[in-house]
């Protein structure tokens, strides 16, 4: 088996391995960064929303496809809820490649077609074209996901998922809300439309244990969306993949990290997972370049500003999880009251 040295590997070239590759090359250490798939953001898995706050991100990136100004919310019963809720919408696989571009400006050696295998403390096992080859880091990123092979290795249990299912559809006529729908049809989550330019994200989120064909409701929404007149019949393109939904899980481990999804630093409620990927990645390389540094307190800080800066939001996320899945499958799921205190545009929501 062929052996080679780096200082860091990063598993993982969506925006948090990006951002920790970027600012690890940037410090001066020889990094790897490996993704199983073909080619960087794709296939895209994602709705492509992101909030204004990362707007200097989408402007480096060169991936802003257009602006969204405000949430329409849809209840069981019908009821409308309008809120101001400004947004971008990106082209997911440009926004990933262009973070991946600028850690391989920065220094970054990537590998795609390289699947990470197991890692032993010492020695991570990468299949890549089909070759065996044993990279052994001074430290170990886990960047790779829901489903993270990373964390897997370090004896951390599954997370909770949500699964996802998405059609791109196009639209009738320039649109510039986001559409919300909350009902029981899909337990444990929810259905979207996301305008896209000429076309938009149709899809829907459930939790497995509740309900296991997203078909069958997303072509029910499709339909419905068609009546409305906002979409045609069209199905463009489908996707789907899988969303943390169980909360922050333990960051820092022996000579390894992890961010982003594989971190549980997602959103369990809304699903948004890019802001604190991006966040938790450049955090994550900054912590680590000073722990190989000599300060050995680095890595406890970072997991304490990821905790500061996401832990009260996901925590009452989780809370309001819990509180829908007494309900779903049940008369008081068809309830206004119940979803309108599961989510976010609501003062419910935010009520102790």
């Amino acid at each position: 088996m062929e052996m080679v040295d780096y200082d860091v590997l990063v598993v993982g070239a969506g925006p948090a391995g990006a951002s920790a590759a970027r600012v690890l090359a940037g410090a001066g250490q020889k990094v790897l960064m490996v993704d199983r798939r073909q080619a960087v953001g794709l296939p895209v898995q994602c709705a492509e929303f992101v909030p204004m706050p990362l707007m200097r991100t989408v402007h480096e990136t060169g991936s802003r496809i257009q602006t969204v100004s405000g949430m329409l919310t849809v209840l069981p019963s019908g009821a409308k809820n309008h809120s101001e809720f400004p947004g971008i919408i990106i082209d997911r696989a440009r926004f990933d490649q262009g973070l991946a571009d600028q850690a391989a400006q920065a220094g970054a050696e990537i590998w795609l077609r390289a699947r990470f295998c197991s890692w032993d403390g010492d020695l991570a096992r990468i299949v890549r074209n089909s070759r065996e080859i044993g990279v052994r880091p001074r430290f170990l990123v886990g960047a790779d996901g829901p489903h993270s092979p990373v964390a897997e290795s370090l004896g951390l249990p599954s997370q909770k998922v949500v699964f996802t299912r998405q059609y791109t559809v196009p639209l009738l006529s320039p649109y510039r809300d986001t559409d919300i729908f909350l009902s029981d049809a899909f337990p444990g989550g929810y259905g979207w439309l996301f305008p896209r330019g000429p076309v938009a994200n149709l899809g829907l989120g459930a939790d497995r244990r509740f309900e296991n064909d997203l078909k069958s409701p997303l072509e029910d929404l499709h339909g419905q969306m068609q009546e409305r007149g906002i979409i045609g019949p069209e199905v463009l393109g489908r996707t789907g993949g899988g969303i943390p939904v169980g909360g922050i899980r333990p960051m820092i481990h022996d000579r390894a990290v992890l961010v982003g999804d594989a971190a549980g630093l997602t959103h369990p409620i809304t699903g948004a997972g890019i802001p604190a990927a991006v966040i938790s990645g450049t955090a994550a390389g900054w912590a680590v370049a000073a722990f190989l540094g000599g300060d050995s307190g680095a890595l406890e800080s970072y997991a304490e500003d990821m905790m500061d800066q996401f832990g009260p939001a996901i925590s009452r996320a989780v809370q309001r999880r819990r509180s829908l899945e007494s309900v779903w499958r049940k008369p008081a799921a068809g309830e206004d009251r119940a979803m309108r205190r599961g989510w976010i545009a609501f003062e419910e929501y935010f009520a102790a």
